[in-house]
């Protein structure tokens, strides 16, 4: 039961000649540490992609309909290959991982977990994500690490397009009505919390050195850009006390066990099952 259908997850760029494929067949294998980042940025991708999926036939408007699945696909083809490649260090799969995992073993961020709520406040969420994802990928297509590098490169040219898709969203909505313009600021308010979370430097990721990207090396970056677009659609940065910081234990997600439930009751009760 592979969710790895989309098209644009059969291969990374003209310029990485690697296949996911062949990081399945164990072409690429990932040492275990460089496992764990991987499994990290795959399962952000995953649970993003999954709350995306939700707006299929509920979105504003139908071209919005298309744009959102577009962008779940093109996250789920990411999760695919960075999940292909982390079970390499365990012997499993990428639908092993995606499917068969429990809630604790996941290590997504909680901003990607957050509730869809309305329009404005997913927009919100796709615009502080594409534009951390943007800035992280940006600096991963030089890992030491070839495959880490590979898909970043192969990432880095879809997620410039959230990006795109999520400022001109902020701009639409917070240049138009009223009401339009609260909405997003609320939905902005709402998960600002978890921004500084993106930016921990986590043990893990100090000691993968030039494998890895150092979070907190993005964030000057992330501020000044994310600060200007919402300068320019007239909202407000908004000023967090009590946000959640901390390392990706795992730990006090109450939405990640909803998201799981919906995603893997299908494989859990027909393992082994395609069509």
């Amino acid at each position: 039961m592979s969710f790895a259908s989309h098209d644009s997850a059969t291969r990374i760029s003209a310029g990485h000649a690697i296949t996911a494929e062949e990081i399945g067949s164990g072409a690429a294998t990932a040492p275990e540490d460089v496992a764990r980042y991987a499994l990290w940025l795959g399962d952000d991708a995953l649970m993003l992609a999954q709350r995306l999926g939700w707006w299929i036939a509920r979105a504003p408007e139908l071209e919005e309909d298309v744009a959102l699945a577009n962008i779940a696909l093109d996250l789920l083809g990411h999760a695919r290959f960075l999940l292909t490649y982390a079970g390499t260090a365990w012997g499993k799969t990428e639908d092993d991982l995606a499917y068969f995992r429990d809630e604790e073993e996941f290590r997504s961020c909680r901003l990607v977990e957050q509730e869809n709520g309305d329009f404005g406040q997913t927009i919100a969420r796709q615009l502080i994500f594409s534009y951390y994802q943007y800035e992280l990928y940006r600096r991963l297509v030089r890992s030491t690490d070839p495959t880490l590098a590979a898909i970043a490169d192969k990432a880095l040219k879809e997620v410039a397009y959230h990006q795109d898709h999520a400022g001109q969203w902020i701009l639409r909505l917070g240049l138009g009505t009223d009401e339009s313009r609260r909405r997003v600021q609320t939905g902005l308010d709402v998960l600002w919390p978890y921004v500084d979370e993106l930016f921990h430097d986590d043990e893990l990721v100090v000691s993968l050195g030039d494998a890895a990207v150092l979070p907190s090396s993005l964030r000057a970056d992330f501020d000044r850009r994310i600060g200007e677009i919402l300068a320019e659609a007239g909202l407000d940065v908004p000023e967090v006390q009590g946000a959640w910081g901390g390392d990706r234990s795992g730990r006090f997600s109450e939405q990640r066990g909803h998201i799981l439930a919906e995603m893997q009751v299908l494989a859990r009760q027909h393992p082994g099952a395609t069509w």
